[in-house]
């Protein structure tokens, strides 16, 4: 199978849901291929590492956007996110970045794990009413959405009684985040999108009215202090996209997290026992079932990578889903094995554009993963969980769990050692 034919079944409804062969057949052919002119498909971990690190390279800009979607400005969805950090180079994108990464240093990150404690606790509690009598709960539904969307929501100031309005404006509006994305997709995005920034509009004059200590207020008095710092459309863009990156990937993470560990019972046992294991074993999901499996970056000025010459205006589709699982780097890559040697994985990216929120998603992961296996030791799959047909944003539509209260955790206190292979 040659490079366009493998990119045709990634892009297919079957290579949506499970990438993984795909990203083989892929590889076969080298880490660095050509797809198409100027296109090229990147599955090897030092070379994406090298694209996201390197300033010849950088995030689609207005000019090629004109080119590859003209009348794109008219579209609410693909705007907003045009002017927000998550799609702007430097300088502007390290002007806006600024602004917003005090609320995610590693102090303020730290200080917020009894409030995610505490959250996460109370969705266990009504997990566990709606699952009586053995009645299967969404845990997409109950826990996965609502504790990273609650996190976000408290950091940008947004009223609790509000969150559930989020998920499906946010749904819709991803949807343009995918390598490909139909007019339906694209009105369902431009929706989404109009409804979010509407949203924070309204918070926007509410903060200027009565000031609060959250970000919104932060960015708000940013912008009313000097327009050039940022803007009124980066406000909002910027408003909108920390919201939905603030749970999409952790949501992802959760979900994908959860099935991994209830198809392996010996390691769930493990971090049960061991919730002190907690960063080893989200370090490995993050790289065994990426959240995020795909970035792109085009070529500002001539590179080669692996050892192909990429010319200027060359668009580069970097698999971090394939990365993540390079043998070169990690030994017998398709095994889940939390006991690997500490090896950065590319799911939060890297360089200038690294996620913001990448420790906040990794405490929450941390902090909710061994929770749930203590607190529910009975936890089950019930039934077949349904990925969303999405290949950028990786995670399950819906995931049935049954909870059995009366089950007991193991007692032995010397957790056997989840090597690679293990069921």
């Amino acid at each position: 199978m040659d490079a366009p034919e493998a990119l045709a079944l990634l892009m297919s409804p079957s290579g949506r849901i499970d990438p993984y062969p795909t990203y083989e057949r892929l590889r076969a052919h080298g880490p660095v291929v050509q797809a198409g002119p100027v296109f090229y498909l990147v599955t090897g971990y030092d070379e994406a590492d090298t694209i996201l690190r390197d300033p010849r390279f950088g995030v689609l800009d207005d000019t090629l956007r004109d080119q590859l979607f003209p009348g794109w400005r008219n579209s609410p969805a693909i705007s907003s996110v045009a002017r927000s950090m998550l799609r702007t180079n430097p300088p502007d994108h390290s002007r806006m970045r600024r602004l917003a990464a005090g609320a995610f240093t590693p102090r303020r990150v730290a200080a917020l794990r009894e409030a995610v404690v505490v959250q996460a606790d109370e969705l266990v509690d009504a997990m566990v009413e709606r699952g009586r009598a053995g009645a299967p709960v969404d845990f997409m539904a109950e826990f996965a959405y609502p504790l990273p969307v609650g996190v976000i929501c408290a950091l940008l100031g947004v009223p609790a009684a509000d969150r559930p309005l989020f998920r499906r404006w946010a749904a819709d509006l991803t949807e343009m985040l995918e390598p490909e994305f139909t007019p339906a997709q694209l009105v369902a995005a431009d929706r989404g999108a109009a409804e979010l920034s509407a949203y924070f509009a309204d918070l926007v004059a509410a903060r200027r009215r009565a000031p609060a200590d959250d970000l919104t207020t932060a960015l708000v008095q940013a912008h009313d202090a000097d327009g050039d710092r940022l803007s009124g459309d980066e406000l909002l863009a910027n408003l909108v996209v920390l919201l939905v990156a603030g749970f999409e990937t952790t949501t992802n993470l959760l979900g994908n997290g959860l099935v991994v560990l209830l198809e392996r019972p010996r390691a769930a046992d493990t971090l049960r026992a061991r919730p002190d294991l907690a960063p080893d074993y989200v370090e490995e999901l993050l790289r065994y079932d990426s959240p995020v499996q795909l970035t792109s970056r085009t070529s500002i000025a001539p590179a080669t990578v692996g050892g192909v010459d990429l010319p200027a205006g060359a668009w580069a589709m970097l698999l971090l889903g394939a990365a993540n699982r390079d043998p070169r780097r990690w030994p017998e890559p398709a095994a889940f094995d939390p006991w690997r040697p500490p090896a950065q994985p590319l799911s939060f990216g890297a360089g200038p554009h690294y996620c913001l929120g990448a420790g906040l998603a990794r405490l929450e992961a941390q902090v909710a993963l061994p929770l749930l296996l203590r607190r529910l030791p009975g936890l089950a799959l019930a039934g077949r969980p349904r990925h969303r047909a999405r290949l950028t944003l990786r995670g399950y539509e819906t995931l049935p769990v049954t909870i059995d209260t009366q089950a007991r955790a193991p007692q032995d206190g010397t957790p056997a050692r989840t090597g690679a292979g293990t069921p």
